[in-house]
């Protein structure tokens, strides 16, 4: 009932767009530049804007674009470093740019939020095969434009889906590989109906068995689009989603297996059904007019559904826990049992986005804005148990709903000084009220309520040197909400404060004939910033705490040559420096049952490499064929903030080779096969972890532990690794007619 409350309001809010969309004026010749324009964002950032940013284009994207996720597209683009729970890139997915994780960078797709409003996350494996639908990406690293939902804490990526093509077309493209990896779908257009309808569809299925044992995923989705064009309006409407079946492989591999071949692929969890199963769906209108010849106005409805699960066999777990009272008999009294939960995640994220752009003489002009609302229920049954005590089939053993409306409004300014020089302001206001389920200091849960309100200004300068050379520097001002967890997690007027983050960058480009170059300088300093530090509250809960200060400095260059008609280079590299100043380390004694308290200084932030690198050499064979050397190397990353040996991942480089051939055909429009060997020398690496520290002197866990092990400082690391494919491969073959 509710989804179709909500898709009845969507509807009619978008009555009023439709209802203009009847008077549209036909011009076959002016919808061909529609149709190209008509996905310009408002939050993007143009050739002129002073920020850090990296577009990749279609056939970029589809260069890489064979079955494995996001994360994978974008790995070799600056400052970004992905991992995969199943090794291979396929299934859970994600990326880290300049050390900022996903819950820290604002993900859009044609301008509508897609981070989740709480975990403020983004889950690739809910949108399978994206890529296949996308029409271009923008990088944005660092602060950014102004963007909708949640803030750009370290970086912003905007997808635009696939334009509308004139002519009808169908396009299938299939791929096949390692771990039983495979990837199929098909794609079709109308191409313009009566000078102005088109309809542009896409269903996909991909399946892996994964590296590591068992990390299976089945996943399957589909995008839609209907669109009216004329002379200068068009209207847009997209259904698009996805369903997830992936067997879990978040408990990673203990450090002991890490070298012994056979074991590399550990998987702790060996219950047949232990898997996360998740379906969503985003519905959105577009409607944009273009207003004479210097105004523009774009208004988007958009919503989103998700619904699904995680399934576990837990062993021993206690009555009390869920809520059970004991069973107790004549002749003894049952405190545990085996059971099987599910844990669900229901939730609805629907608003409005708008904004309206105006060329005056010597400024550009952009006001914007959005009005998102999000409801979340979380909620978890046992559906077996071997001690069923006096518990209903389905028992809920808990449950609990949040709701959070966010909304914000900005102002963008591009003035021209001269034909030389442009000057940048960016104004954002954004107010956040959440509503949610968490813990008082007695370690009750209640209802409790959030407001905030955020500034986030941004400046800059951009500015021609020469025809080859241009200089920009910026500055800009984010601030960023805790998520979910740190305030269910922490008691009622305790709860961690708002960071703010201050971005200052600074930019040279210089582009000739046959080279380019761009090198980028930037500091990120931080106030208030959270982060994992071994502090529990009264139920023993983890939470995130503020560090006063900290920061991310460095830089990022980035190169193109052509070394001759045939060879061509571009790579890019960035050398940062990323510390904690000062924070209190709180490790967990057993012996006690109370937290030692350790003190660190200059400390490095975890998973942020001090360097990375990416490098492409592209040998084009003839006019069908090419062959590209790809390779990455990321630096040594710590695990926690400690700085410490014992808790790190250690550097790593691999080669991937690509060779691209085109097959002539006289009744094709488009046949390619691809040959992608990942990992051509076999290297052995991890990419991600987990720890948790604690003391003891009385109990050594060690030999009943496959995941603990003594630590340099006494103590001992409970860790888990995630371990990437050896040497693995996928071909893929793409036929349009």
């Amino acid at each position: 009932m509710m989804i179709h409350k909500r898709i009845l309001i969507l509807l009619t809010t978008c009555i009023p767009i439709i209802s203009i969309a009847q008077n549209i004026v036909q011009d076959t010749t002016t919808i061909t530049k529609f149709l190209n324009e008509v996905n310009v964002n408002a939050l993007r950032a143009t050739k002129k804007t002073p920020i850090s940013f990296t577009n990749l284009t279609k056939s970029e994207i589809n260069e890489k674009n064979h079955g494995k996720d996001i994360p994978y597209i974008l790995n070799f683009t600056p400052s970004i470093v992905s991992n995969s729970d199943a090794g291979n890139g396929f299934g859970y997915t994600s990326f880290r740019l300049r050390g900022s994780d996903a819950t820290r960078i604002n993900v859009t797709i044609n301008g509508i939020p897609v981070n989740d409003a709480e975990s403020q996350g983004v889950w690739w494996v809910n949108m399978p095969d994206l890529a296949s639908s996308i029409e271009n990406i923008q990088i944005q690293r660092g602060v950014g434009t102004s963007s909708n939902g949640a803030s750009a804490f370290g970086g912003t990526i905007n997808f635009q889906t696939n334009k509308s093509s004139k002519k009808s077309y169908v396009r299938s493209a299939n791929s096949v590989g390692s771990f039983s990896s495979y990837k199929n779908n098909i794609q079709f257009g109308t191409g313009l109906i009566n000078n102005h309808i088109a309809l542009d569809g896409r269903i996909s299925k991909i399946s892996s068995q994964g590296f590591i044992d068992r990390a299976s995923s089945d996943l399957t989705s589909y995008m839609f689009e209907l669109g009216y064009y004329a002379k200068k309006q068009a209207l847009r409407a997209l259904v698009f989603g996805g369903h997830e079946k992936t067997y879990q492989a978040w408990y990673g591999v203990p450090l002991r297996f890490l070298n012994i071949d056979s074991l590399r692929t550990y998987n702790p969890y060996t219950y047949d059904n232990e898997t996360d199963n998740y379906q969503q769906t985003h519905y959105q209108l577009h409607y944009d007019r273009q207003i004479g010849l210097k105004s523009h106005v774009k208004i988007s409805a958009h919503y989103t559904h998700g619904e699904g699960f995680y399934e576990q066999e837990k062993l021993n777990e206690p009555f009390l826990n869920y809520g059970i009272q004991n069973i107790t008999t004549l002749f003894d009294t049952i405190y545990e049992t085996d059971l099987i939960r599910r844990k669900w995640l229901n939730n609805d994220f629907g608003g409005i986005v708008y904004s309206f752009k105006h060329n005056f003489k010597k400024f550009n002009l952009t006001i914007g804005g959005a009005i998102n609302q999000y409801e979340g229920q979380h909620y978890g049954n046992i559906i077996w148990a071997e001690y069923s005590s006096n518990i209903p089939h389905d028992f809920e053993y808990y449950w609990n709903k949040a709701k959070k409306i966010d909304q914000n409004a900005y102002c963008k300014v591009i003035y021209q000084r001269s034909t030389q020089t442009n000057m940048y302001v960016d104004l954002q206001k954004r107010w956040l009220g959440y509503k949610f389920q968490g813990i008082d200091d007695q370690g009750d849960l209640g209802i409790r309520n959030v407001s905030l309100s955020f500034f986030n200004p941004k400046v800059g300068i951009y500015h021609s040197l020469s025809q080859s050379q241009i200089f920009y520097a910026s500055f800009g001002i984010a601030n960023k909400e805790p998520n979910r967890n740190d305030y269910v997690d922490s008691e009622y007027d305790k709860y961690p404060v708002h960071e703010t983050l201050f971005d200052w960058e600074v930019s040279h480009e210089i582009k000739l004939k046959k080279i380019s170059l761009k090198t980028t300088l930037y500091r990120m300093n931080y106030r208030n910033q959270l982060v994992a530090t071994g502090q529990i509250n009264n139920v023993g809960a983890y939470i995130r705490t503020n560090v006063d200060n900290s920061y991310r400095s460095g830089l990022e260059f980035e190169g193109a040559v052509a070394l001759s008609k045939k060879i061509d280079w571009n790579g890019n590299i960035t050398i940062s420096k990323n510390k904690i100043n000062q924070f209190t380390e709180y490790v967990d004694n057993w012996d006690t049952g109370a937290q030692n308290t350790i003190d660190h200084s200059n400390t490095d932030i975890s998973f942020s490499p001090n360097l990375i690198w990416n490098s492409r050499i592209k040998l084009q064979i003839n006019d069908n064929l090419s062959l590209s050397l790809i390779t990455k190397h990321v630096g040594r990353q710590f695990i926690d903030n400690t700085s410490s040996n014992d808790r790190m991942l250690d550097a790593y480089t691999v080669n991937n080779i690509y060779i691209n051939m085109d097959i002539k055909s006289s009744w094709l429009k488009e046949s390619e096969i691809t040959f992608n060997i990942n990992n051509i020398f076999n290297k052995k690496y991890e990419n991600n972890a987990w720890v948790y520290r604690f003391i003891s002197n009385g109990y050594d866990p060690t030999s009943d532990d496959l995941y603990v092990n003594k630590n340099k400082e006494g103590g001992y690391n409970m860790a888990a690794y995630f371990p990437q494919a050896g040497t693995n491969f996928l071909v893929g073959l793409t036929l349009g007619i």
